[in-house]
């Protein structure tokens, strides 16, 4: 008998969020990615991975360091 919740390996997990398995394994031993354990294999929940990528949605403004002010924009008005 299963409870539904779905799994993924390492691979299909990265392949999902168009990541390297190391920038994976990142996530995971810094703490931002649930992931379990079994024996030596390495198990994600894929609500566990799609929470994870809604919590990584850029809003809007959030970028504004990437990109130089519009000339004009430190005039004093």
């Amino acid at each position: 008998m299963t409870d539904g919740t779905g799994w993924l390996g390492s691979k299909e997990a990265a392949g999902r969020m168009g990541i390297t398995l190391r920038s994976l394994y990142r996530f995971i031993d810094e703490g931002d990615l649930t992931a379990y354990k079994f024996g030596r294999v390495i198990r994600l929940r894929e609500d566990d991975v799609d929470h994870f990528i809604q919590s990584c949605r850029i809003k809007p403004g959030q970028l504004e360091h990437l990109y130089p002010p519009l000339k004009g924009s430190d005039v004093e008005g």
